[in-house]
């Protein structure tokens, strides 16, 4: 097999899967083909997703491949919308074929009624007890409405495998067939255990009916899961309004390249990612990163294609275009985590696997014991009691107790701006010990900012910023761009500079209304015959707390010290502590230097540290962690980072990193509050739970109910109703991970 890097990854849209069965069959088949590398069905989004090598196989091989196996299927592409009209009409197939069948069967209901205690003395005409007017009654329910099921299960058999259709098939037919042969050989005709007659016309209907009422109620509970990612969808606009050199013209999206100029008005959505050249705004990003509040925007800052333009009007340059695009990767990752399998599907598809063959013999076992022991001579009883078991024991909601559960789940993150790479990292996360957080632009904004400012006698803190400030501004050095920010956020006026030299790794020297100042490093300036005693007990104690210093002189005169850090996330602290009560070990890793790191570390609640950290020794880090048996997941955001979040169990990517780090990661926060943290360990744990949940009432449904139908306490009705409520319960189970 070729490696990893040659291979390529379709997904195709499958139709008429009703059980696990039929995603295992799909498995199977596919996996078969030369040139497959792996293949993994969905069957609560229809979706198989393939990878292969396309030298060796190509994707109408495959798709015929999964036609001859009797499902409908083809290739979905990433700007594929055609899967929402699919639901509606499945919906709507399912729902005329319920109503149709229903129609033929109120007289076997009506016909019914004088057998039931309470309404035993109901009118019922005699015709509907004729047995030759149920058989007019019976076969278009059986053979018209009922051929979906035969076509199906006639696939199934022909490839070696069973699965729902077949029990259907065989128990509805058996029960047709048999009423049939009495009808014509009357003399064979003996009473049904309790049984009203001896015909089991109404028997064959009523579970046809019933299954297309199952059908229909799980296509729109389906269609209800699936509409997580339809915000995101239509978040993507067709035309945007292109600046050109003789004004502005709308095009559509498609052909819109890097560089292109878009003038975004109030109320429209950003058409692609890009940075605003011109303009000031609020854009609501909320469907994206999950923020509620409108963030401002002016010349610039990045925005996302897909948020909503408020008051302003901005105009902007595209930096990516399509599939490159933040909401069409993050549809694309979501995608991803709901097509991809979780560890735990897997036990529940290998027991899915052997259910229904095991449940064909035990129906043949259960009319043998009926037939000669329980019932002796009785075989329309035993022919209940058979159908029974045959109905009651499907493994529908066995196989949509996981991908329900991950489908909604993902979408519900997906609206918080919070993304998993797969159903393995949304399962795992909440396993974690260990949580190492790295420092700068995770847990800080990555960003210094001024904190204090110290002035020498005959200056005030207002004169020696400004003065600071009109040196400073020609520089394009971090800490020189966060005074002239601090100056400007003060209110207070910036003096023109007239002349400017830096000095790499020492400061500055400018000069500022005719007097020379200097400003850098202590060391620099005592080199310059400038002492700093007087200020030098403050400063000592600003840089023991981790923070950078400029040394400030005026004419040769000291003049004072700024102080400037890199500034906590605002709810970084708050962030953390809500990990702790979930019971994270939370631990910071960061490249500083021991002081810097420290202080961070107190302010976040003296959390542990690891100072002085190289990307090989966070690598390393997370390798020794791991080798004492803890589980470790590491949030970083930088490529100093992408080796530990590559290493780790689970790598969290945060906010606005680097593509490298995104890469590297199996979760992506899309937005840099540490809160969303907090939440994918919660979403994970209260995904896992609806999971067991799920499969818990799949075994215990399975469990009462196939000794019930053994035991002749099960009418085949009864039964079959109770297998698409069953399958329903899990949907419903599932769609309450929504509101997490």
């Amino acid at each position: 097999m070729s490696g990893q890097a040659d291979l390529s990854r379709i997904t195709l849209h499958v139709t008429g899967m009703t059980c696990a069965a039929c995603a295992g069959r799909i498995e199977k088949a596919v996996g078969k083909l030369e040139g497959v590398a792996e293949v993994s069905v969905n069957i609560a989004l229809e979706r198989a997703v393939v990878l292969l090598d396309a030298k060796r196989v190509r994707a109408e091989q495959i798709e015929a491949r999964i036609a001859q196996l009797g499902f409908g299927v083809r290739l979905l592409n990433s700007d594929n919308r055609k899967s929402a009209a699919e639901s509606g009409e499945e919906i709507r197939r399912s729902r005329a074929m319920f109503l149709l069948s229903l129609a033929f069967t109120l007289p076997f209901f009506w016909a019914m009624v004088p057998h039931h205690v309470v309404s035993s003395s109901s009118w019922v005409p005699g015709l509907l007890a004729n047995p030759w007017f149920q058989l007019a009654l019976a076969v278009p329910v059986q053979f018209v409405f009922g051929l979906p099921f035969y076509i199906r299960a006639y696939e199934a058999l022909k490839n070696a495998s069973a699965n729902m259709d077949v029990l259907i098939v065989l128990g509805t037919s058996t029960a047709f067939f048999y009423s049939h042969y009495l009808l014509f050989h009357p003399g064979q005709a003996m009473m049904g255990s309790g049984h009203h007659s001896p015909y089991y016309f109404d028997t064959s209907a009523m579970i046809i009916t019933i299954v297309w009422l199952g059908r229909w109620i799980e296509a729109s509970a389906r269609k209800r899961t699936a509409n997580s990612l339809s915000q995101l969808h239509a978040m993507q606009t067709d035309t945007a309004c292109m600046l050109i050199p003789d004004g502005e013209r709308r095009v559509p999206v498609s052909t819109l390249k890097e560089g292109d100029l878009l003038r975004v008005r109030p109320g429209e959505r950003v058409p692609l990612d890009g940075i605003v050249v011109q303009g000031t705004s609020a854009v609501n990003e909320s469907l994206i990163t999950g923020e509620s509040m409108p963030v401002n925007k002016r010349k610039g800052d990045r925005v996302i294609g897909g948020t909503l333009n408020g008051f302003g009007v901005l105009e902007i340059r595209v930096v990516r275009t399509g599939g490159q695009s933040t909401v069409t990767r993050m549809i694309r990752m979501v995608e991803e985590a709901q097509n991809a399998k979780a560890p735990i599907q897997r036990v529940a598809d290998k027991i899915a696997a052997v259910f229904v063959p095991v449940i064909a013999v035990t129906a043949v076992g259960t009319f043998l014991y009926w037939y000669g022991l329980g019932e002796p001579g009785v075989p329309g009883g035993a022919l209940e009691k058979a159908i029974a078991v045959l109905l009651i024991a499907c493994p529908c909601a066995l196989g949509l107790a996981t991908p329900v559960s991950i489908l909604v789940a993902s979408g519900r993150a997906a609206q918080k701006g919070i993304v998993y790479k797969g159903g393995a990292a949304l399962e795992r996360l909440h396993q974690t010990d260990i949580l190492l957080f790295d420092k700068t632009g995770t847990v800080t904004l990555g960003t210094p900012k001024v904190t204090d400012v110290i002035a020498a006698e005959g200056e005030t803190q207002a004169t020696l910023l400004s003065k600071l400030a009109g040196a400073e501004q020609l520089s394009e050095h971090p800490l020189s761009r966060a005074v002239v920010e601090e100056a400007e956020r003060r209110g207070l006026r910036v003096p023109e500079c007239g002349s400017f030299m830096a000095v790499p790794g020492c400061g500055v020297r400018a000069e500022v209304h005719g007097r020379g100042i200097v400003a850098g490093t202590r060391r620099w300036l005592q080199e310059q015959g400038i002492p700093f005693a007087e200020t030098e007990k403050v400063a000592g104690l600003l840089h023991s707390q981790g923070k950078q210093l400029i040394y400030v002189a005026v004419d040769g005169r000291p003049s004072g010290v700024v102080a400037l850090a890199d500034t906590l996330r605002p709810t970084a602290a708050s962030a953390l502590r809500q990990l702790k009560k979930q019971g994270m070990d939370i631990r910071l890793v960061t490249g500083d230097h021991d002081a810097a790191a420290k202080a961070v570390a107190e302010r976040l609640g003296n959390v542990r540290y690891y100072a002085d950290m190289l990307p090989d020794q966070k690598l390393g880090l997370v390798r020794r962690l791991q080798s004492q048996g803890k589980r470790v997941t590491m949030v970083g955001d930088g490529v100093n980072d992408a080796p530990a979040l590559a290493a780790a169990d689970i790598g969290v990517a945060v906010g606005n990193g680097t593509d490298v780090a995104k890469a590297a990661a199996d979760v992506h926060l899309l937005k840099s509050d540490l809160k969303a943290m907090a939440d994918a360990i919660r979403i994970s744990r209260k995904t896992m739970v609806n999971i067991y949940q799920n499969m818990a009432l799949s075994f215990c449904y399975n469990a009462l109910a196939i000794p019930a139908a053994l035991s002749g306490h099960l009418a085949p009705w009864m039964a079959c109703t109770a297998m698409a409520l069953s399958s329903l319960t899990v949907v419903i189970n599932a769609l309450r991970l929504k509101r997490v």
